[in-house]
């Protein structure tokens, strides 16, 4: 766990040492105790994937699967196997193996940036202001599956009621997430983040209506895909929507739509996590 008052450069917990060819090792912190946090797992799986890739193609998706807990106490190894270099598009697999098992699979997609004459996307919300909305932290803090970093900084974009059905019965949440250090112009290192960014608040989206039922619950990532449609920074204020259509048979699915301050809609993520009650 890192206290709040160490100072962080978050771009250290994307960092890998080079191996071998394809070969990758990289460590975690806890998400829970003793187990790694999903969103930095899936983060350097990226980063891995993109250190094979030439630098003219920007990542535009991945698919990943959460097999096994990982741990904080020992390094994580990441494997990537290049599975196609097309003219447009290149696709790498990312294996993270860990004492001898994997516990991530992923793939991922890049692509050769294009301009396109049709494009529509939704509508962003209207929300408040990032230097209007109240922090998230202190909620944050009070759950042992997130580790508050100083170096991010969450935001309560709009308030929903608590269960927040809307009408269509789906809770919802809407936060403002920025990294608040400077980084690098790096496309790679903004597309990892944001994965990294993404895995703090979505899955318990899906747990809103139930805050009030006794137990502990444990959230458990079981897949996450996201989809990068324009370029961004995390270094900036994104806005966060996010909502749950279904929590059943103790999985719970989770969305997410991120926009940059002046409404252009940059990336889409989807994350189905395991909810256990004790």
């Amino acid at each position: 766990m890192v206290a709040l008052e160490q100072k962080l450069d978050f771009a250290d917990l994307l960092a890998l040492e080079s191996v071998d060819r394809d070969i990758f090792r990289g460590r975690c912190h806890e998400g829970a105790p003793m187990r790694a946090f999903g969103g930095q797992v899936a983060a350097q799986a990226q980063t891995a994937a993109g250190r094979t890739v030439e630098a003219d193609r920007r990542m535009h998706s991945l698919h990943g699967y959460f097999l096994r807990p990982g741990r904080t106490d020992m390094p994580i190894v990441y494997l990537v196997d290049r599975l196609r270099d097309g003219r447009s598009f290149t696709t790498r697999r990312v294996d993270a193996v860990q004492d001898g098992e994997t516990i991530f699979s992923m793939s991922a997609s890049f692509q050769v940036p294009r301009d396109a004459q049709d494009a529509h996307q939704m509508r962003a919300p209207d929300v408040r202001l990032p230097r209007d909305a109240p922090s998230r932290w202190e909620r944050m803090e009070k759950s042992s599956e997130f580790v508050p970093f100083q170096s991010l900084d969450i935001r309560v974009a709009r308030d929903f009621a608590e269960g927040g059905p809307s009408g269509d019965g789906m809770p919802r949440q809407s936060v403002w997430v920025q990294v608040n250090q400077v980084l690098s112009d790096d496309p790679l290192l903004h597309v990892c983040a944001l994965t990294y960014l993404s895995d703090v608040t979505l899955a318990a989206t899906a747990l809103r209506p139930h805050a009030d039922r006794p137990g502990k619950v444990d959230l458990v990532s079981l897949d996450h895909a996201v989809w990068f449609h324009r370029p961004f920074r995390v270094d900036d204020w994104l806005l966060f929507e996010q909502d749950s259509p279904i929590l059943s048979g103790t999985r719970g699915l989770s969305r997410g739509t991120f926009f940059t301050r002046d409404g252009q809609l940059v990336a889409s993520v989807v994350q189905e996590a395991g909810v256990l009650r004790r």
